[in-house]
């Protein structure tokens, strides 16, 4: 065998050993980084670790930033992002002072740039399909990156520095103002929230754990940004550059620089700041109490006076916003109107202004007549407290006003105005005036009487406030105080263990079965039934029976918690289902409902139908109703002010105004059998049909609300007695000529009869005067509010239309609801002409307005303008509209019911009108 194997050849090499080889295979020795382009070569040519901290060392000198407009820079920092910090960021972790050259390095707009475009191409990257069997994970890549963003947008002096790197390195003025300009576009216009928030989503589906930042932390770190670039020494660059910061920055920043309009919107939202966080609005007491001094008003006049000290621009915005109530959150609370003026108080001659302007506003003819009552009654407030301040401070300036023709003609117009409430809000204010400067044999005496003489006395107290200038530091300790107050986890009860063990094993005599073969001796013994089954054990799987169900809540606290609990199913189910009738049951059994009214109305409000409930939609207005039901003062303005206030969805809110309109109408002893089932009945045998929540979605008409099903019901009422007559007179629709009505004797002997009306007292100043004050304010603050979007405004005007039928005729304040509501309607008329949901709504509430009224002679009187106006434009949307579709029938009975009502008013009293329309 050894023969087979011969030599050919033999040679000796000197074999070199495997270490050698694979130094030879190493990558650079240490470079030394003198010049931009020795560190952009050193960083293109796989650098070790030490000539990577060599070139951040040159990068941290002070002559050097990747700020510099020079190509080489930028290539520098495309090559840290994109190739260096890929490959040592995990070891650069370690050694923190290199990890924090890395963060200064880039901690500007060139560095902040690539870092988001690296995002941007990694995010993209992770979006493409992968071939198969590609292991292709980006997610270590995005992680490093975010890690360096977050490093970045951390502590409270970056936005400073990055400042003064602008400062030193901008080569001119013009390029300083583009760097800061990238800088907030990077910053605080979002860019980074939003880069950030698709990457964190890309780490969560690819299973990596991170604790994302929100956007309330990144507001509050360039909230501390501002303040400590500030409060420093800055020139008037740096001021200019603070106002573009704060105007990034959700409006937040230096009043001095901003602009004019930039100014007053940053102090209303100072002023919305502290109405929220120190002066929760709420049902406002006007009984016989002092009105007593109070640190948080001086803490927050201290807080608002820093912004008024030497700006003539939010002064005078005061002066002119306070008597127009062009501040929503001034109508709200009393104690930010106390505020407010006491801010102002230190500068005399516009605390005059205010005055003089609250005094001709208040008895002007068109503000009374036209004004809604909310923004009446918060004028008066300002003006009565104007006249504390101003009296104490020029005596003689309040005896001049008044003794003035704006005065006397004001408090003619008062008391002459048809509105109740308007003469008695000038029969308070004129006798609080006269009280303090007129001598007791010459003061305005007018003998009021309950609840109208404790409100007067209230209006009197409030000129004699005398707030002073507090601390700021009392907001703090309010803070701290509501912080404590919050209540805490009550501790579980725990019962305590027997201290005797536990018994094993059985002594003493035991029972036993004897078992015998013998089948006759039991022959004598009568068989029991078999007891019925246990529903519980129907189910055949024994695994999914559920024999821990909960039981119903019998008190409120339960209830509360039941509804919190979305997690457990039945739990939540059925506290949902006995909401409404547990309320209603204890609403009068002690106060258990009461302090928790609000606190049910928020839950209930804000609840959604995560768990796919059959019966949410309706057990959940049921049980909305009670709680407006239990205290119908409080949370009707409850309902109103939150309506247009909080972070809620256009079917909460509509749902709120479900809750008004129906609560009112039950108030009023109204029961309506269209509403009694607010979810249609299942179909009996549903054939090819989805499941029953996903059909009620793609079947169901949105837009058919509880609210318009019951305007609808009531319309087709209201019509029936001018079917013949719209025929005759206007050549009706075919629906008034086809069908056949009961003549009017027949469907007026088949109204109920007049039943106690609970509504009636409180419907105007807690429903109806909170929600149209309230909608003005918001239009006017807004040109594009969503309350006057095609999804919100045909439900607010029909629940109004709901809550002026409700209240009935003989209510005492029904002049004044007739006039804030038809100034309303006839003021979107623009609106109702491009969309018939509007347009509906809008017809039925002229309709309902003329049905309610029904002293038609007040109305041919107070109101011959707006008549007129309304029969010329209905007539005109009559004429106009097409004949075929349903809608447009419908509109069209509307159409022609108002038309024939202003007839029956203009025919019968057109003499008494003539004389009221000579200038018309």
């Amino acid at each position: 065998m050894a023969d087979f194997l011969t030599a050919v050849s033999t040679k000796k090499t000197n074999h070199k050993p495997v270490v050698e080889e694979i130094q030879d295979l190493s990558i650079q020795d240490v470079v030394t980084i003198d010049s931009a382009q020795a560190a952009l070569g050193a960083l293109k040519n796989q650098p070790s670790y030490d000539t990577v901290t060599n070139v951040l060392k040159f990068l941290r000198s002070p002559s050097v930033s990747l700020l510099v407009s020079e190509p080489i820079y930028a290539s520098i920092a495309y090559e840290l992002v994109n190739n260096t910090i890929p490959n040592y960021w995990s070891t650069l972790k370690g050694h923190s002072k290199n990890a924090q050259d890395v963060i200064s390095i880039l901690s500007n707009p060139t560095g902040i740039g690539h870092l988001l475009t690296r995002l941007r191409s990694l995010i993209a990257e992770n979006q493409q399909k992968k071939a198969p069997g590609s292991t292709q994970n980006v997610s270590d890549f995005i992680q490093d990156t975010l890690d360096i963003l977050d490093k970045i947008t951390k502590g409270d002096d970056a936005t400073m520095n990055v400042w003064k790197e602008i400062q030193t390195f901008g080569k001119n003025e013009t390029q300083k103002k583009l760097m800061w300009k990238e800088y907030l576009a990077q910053v605080a216009s979002g860019r980074i929230l939003s880069i950030k928030a698709e990457a964190e989503d890309i780490l969560k589906a690819n299973g990596v754990e991170r604790t994302s930042s929100t956007g309330n932390d990144f507001a509050t770190w360039l909230g501390r940004n501002f303040v400590h670039m500030s409060s420093g020494d800055t020139d008037e660059d740096g001021a200019a550059a603070l106002a573009e910061l704060s105007s990034k920055i959700l409006g937040l920043g230096y009043t001095g620089r901003l602009k004019a309009f930039e100014q007053r919107k940053y102090f209303n939202s100072v002023i919305v700041y502290i109405t929220k966080e120190f002066f929760q609005p709420g049902t406002m007491s006007k009984d016989g109490t002092s009105i007593a001094p109070s640190p948080i008003v001086s803490g927050a006049a201290r807080l608002l006076s820093a912004f008024m000290l030497d700006n003539e621009i939010l002064k005078d915005h005061i002066v002119s916003a306070l008597p127009r109530s062009a501040i929503p959150s001034l109508t709200e609370s009393l104690a930010t109107h106390r505020a407010v003026i006491s801010a102002l108080s230190q500068d005399k001659e516009k605390l005059q202004a205010l005055f003089e302007n609250c005094v001709k506003t208040f008895g002007d003819s068109v503000f009374v007549k036209h004004t809604p009552v909310l923004q009446q009654e918060a004028l008066a407030q300002t003006l009565a407290l104007c006249c504390a301040y101003v009296q104490r401070s020029q005596p003689i300036f309040v005896t001049m006003m008044a003794k003035s023709t704006y005065h006397v003609n004001g408090m003619s117009n008062r008391i002459g105005a048809p509105s109740p409430r308007a003469r008695f809000l000038g029969i308070a204010i004129g006798t609080a005036i006269s009280k303090m400067v007129d001598k007791p044999e010459l003061q305005l005496k007018i003998e009021l009487e309950g609840e109208e003489a404790t409100e007067a006395m209230w209006y009197e107290r409030l000129t004699q406030i005398d707030d002073k200038i507090g601390s700021i530091a009392d907001l703090r300790k309010e803070e701290k105080a509501a912080a404590s107050a919050k209540p805490t986890a009550k501790p579980k009860i725990t019962t305590k263990p027997s201290s005797s063990p536990a018994i094993t094993e059985m002594k003493g005599p035991r029972i036993v079965e004897v078992l015998s073969d013998s089948e006759d001796e039991d022959a004598d013994l009568m068989a029991y039934e078999k007891p019925d089954s246990d529903p519980e054990d129907e189910d055949d799987d024994p695994t999914v029976i559920n024999r821990n169900k909960p039981t119903a809540p019998v008190y409120i606290r339960d209830l509360v918690a039941g509804l919190r609990d979305q997690e457990n199913y039945d739990r939540h189910e059925l506290a949902l289902a006995i909401a409404a009738s547990l309320i209603r049951r204890k609403a009068n059994f002690g106060t258990e409902v009461v302090d928790h009214l609000e606190e049910l109305a928020t839950i209930l409000t804000g609840l959604q139908n995560g768990l796919e409930l059959e019966s949410f939609a309706q057990q959940r207005q049921q049980a909305l109703i009670a709680v407006l039901l239990a205290r119908p003062v409080q949370m009707a303005q409850w309902f109103a002010r939150s309506f247009f206030s909080g972070d809620y969805s256009i079917a909460q809110r509509i749902a709120m105004l479900t809750t008004l309109g129906l609560g009112a109408r039950e108030l009023a002893g109204m029961k309506d059998t269209s509403t009694e089932d607010l979810v249609p009945a299942a179909p009996s045998f549903p054939s090819k049909q989805l499941p029953s929540h996903l059909h009620k979605t793609y079947t169901e008409d949105r837009s058919a609300n509880t609210v318009s099903k019951l305007t609808s019901s009531m319309a087709r009422a209201m019509l029936s007695p001018l079917a013949a007559q719209a025929a005759d007179t206007l050549s009706g629709p075919n629906v008034l000529k086809v069908r056949t009505f009961s003549s009017r004797m027949e469907v007026e002997a088949a109204r109920k009869k007049p039943i106690p009306n609970a509504l009636a007292q409180i419907v105007a100043d807690n429903f109806f005067f909170p929600l149209t004050g309230r909608w003005w304010l918001q239009i006017r603050s807004s040109s594009d509010s969503i309350y006057s979007s095609t999804h919100l405004l045909p439900p607010f005007l029909q629940t109004l239309s709901l809550l002026l039928n409700a209240s009935g005729p003989n209510t005492l304040s029904l002049p004044q609801m007739t006039r804030e509501y038809w100034d309303l309607l006839l003021s979107v008329r623009g609106l109702a002409s491009n969309d018939k949901a509007i347009l509906g709504a809008l017809l039925f509430g002229f309709l309902m307005l003329l049905e309610t009224n029904e002293n038609k002679e007040r109305l041919a009187t107070d109101h011959g303008k707006e008549l007129m106006e309304t029969q010329a434009w209905v007539k005109m949307v009559f004429e106009g509209l097409g004949a075929g579709s349903e809608e447009d029938e419908r509109v069209r009975v509307l159409a022609a019911g108002v038309v024939i009502r202003c007839q029956e008013v203009v025919e019968k009293y057109q003499r008494r009108m003539a004389g009221a329309l000579m200038d018309y």
